[in-house]
């Protein structure tokens, strides 16, 4: 039996078999990595690149297009609370959660998430919905310094979870998000016109302009604009009855009188009727009448074009209601009026809006006079 003897056929189709079925699986793989790359470039990119984004995948980018923008800044928590978790994959785990007006401090940014490290060292990805930056932050303490010595016009509640805005506009920075059950103060309404770009096809014509009031509020220690339709006003239980038979937009407390030892507050209120163009029209005056144990209304008075803040300042035992009003000829004036025991009486006019000395006497006629005297529970309005 020599080395060079032939092997037999058997063995050598055998051996051919396995090399063919080796290239075959090895085909097999260089086609399936052909198709995957063609269907990434061709298929997945331009159906979700932006511009100026690499294609390329890299270290760092997640396997797709998009890369980690790296930043180095302080944002702030939004809501209540927010989820810090591991990874911006769609497999992800929750590692803490962050509270509402915490600094953190930004590493990175990817596509909507953000890459936050906690004061105290710990790190994590984070909806960058939920954060507010520096600068927003910034701009909203001083809206709420500069708010802080205003009286609230009126209270309310949000009718569900909204958003706080730094100035009156949909498109505006978010600084906080407020719940149903937080008292809002509400210090000024301001009327703002709407692009038609930002209405849904279906609320009307797209040819016209819409105005939208928003209210300047104010809760704990923040304040923003909210749209006005979506905050409920609360009313106090005692001047409910009136309000059913007006348009109450605002309410301050003048003084309080004892009844039976217990101090009960009496109010100038503001009605809005006809218009939506200023913050009021009229105001009345009511008092505590003890003999029935409800408010009178003891003045009454119509016809301004009037705009918050109504103020109210005292002297010894007088309270006196300033009204910022726009009198004859477009002019801004204040309209002064002291309420002297039950009686309301005008006392004179200041020459601006920001004016806080004695008012001169009355000289220009902005309405006509009246007053009464009138029981809510008489039905009185």
């Amino acid at each position: 039996m020599g080395g060079d003897q032939a092997r037999p056929e058997s063995s050598r189709v055998r051996t051919g078999l396995g090399g063919l079925k080796c290239r075959t699986l090895f085909e097999l793989l260089l086609a399936a990595v052909l198709v995957a790359g063609a269907y990434y470039l061709f298929i997945y990119v331009p159906k979700h690149a932006k511009p100026g984004e690499p294609v390329v995948a890299l270290s760092n980018y997640f396997l797709t297009y998009a890369p980690i923008e790296r930043v180095h800044g302080s944002a702030y928590v939004l809501p209540d609370t927010l989820d810090l978790w591991d990874t911006p994959a769609e497999i992800r785990n929750e590692v803490g959660k962050l509270n509402s007006g915490e600094e953190v401090r930004v590493l990175g940014r990817f596509r909507d998430w953000a890459h936050v490290r906690e004061a105290g060292g710990r790190e994590g990805w984070v909806s960058t919905d939920g954060l507010m930056d520096s600068q927003t932050h910034q701009a909203e303490d001083r809206l709420f310094a500069a708010m802080s010595e205003l009286p609230a016009q009126a209270a309310g509640e949000a009718a569900e979870t909204e958003n706080l805005h730094i100035q009156p506009s949909r498109a505006a920075a978010i600084v906080r998000e407020v719940n149903p059950d937080e008292k809002l103060e509400i210090l000024q309404r301001k009327l703002v016109r709407r692009t038609v770009e930002s209405y849904p096809l279906d609320i009307g014509p797209a040819t016209t302009s819409r105005l939208e009031v928003w209210y300047l509020v104010r809760e704990a220690t923040h304040a923003g604009w909210i749209l006005g339709h979506r905050v409920h006003l609360t009313i106090p239980s005692g001047i409910s009855a009136y309000a059913q038979d007006a348009n109450l937009v605002a309410w301050l407390t003048l003084n309080k009188v004892q009844d039976n030892g217990h101090p009960v507050p009496q109010y100038v209120v503001a009605d809005r009727i006809g218009t939506e163009a200023c913050d009021f029209t009229e105001i009345q005056v009511l008092t505590w009448w003890k003999r029935e144990q409800t408010y009178a209304v003891a003045f009454r008075q119509g016809g301004f074009q009037g705009y918050f803040p109504i103020l109210v300042t005292h002297e010894g035992s007088v309270p006196y209601i300033r009204l910022r009003v726009v009198g004859p000829g477009g002019k801004n004036y204040q309209v002064i009026y002291g309420l002297f025991d039950t009686l309301t009486r005008l006392v004179g006019i200041a020459d601006t809006w920001a004016s806080d000395a004695p008012p001169e006497s009355p000289t220009v006629q902005f309405f006509k006079r009246k007053s009464n005297t009138t029981s809510l529970a008489a039905g009185g309005s």
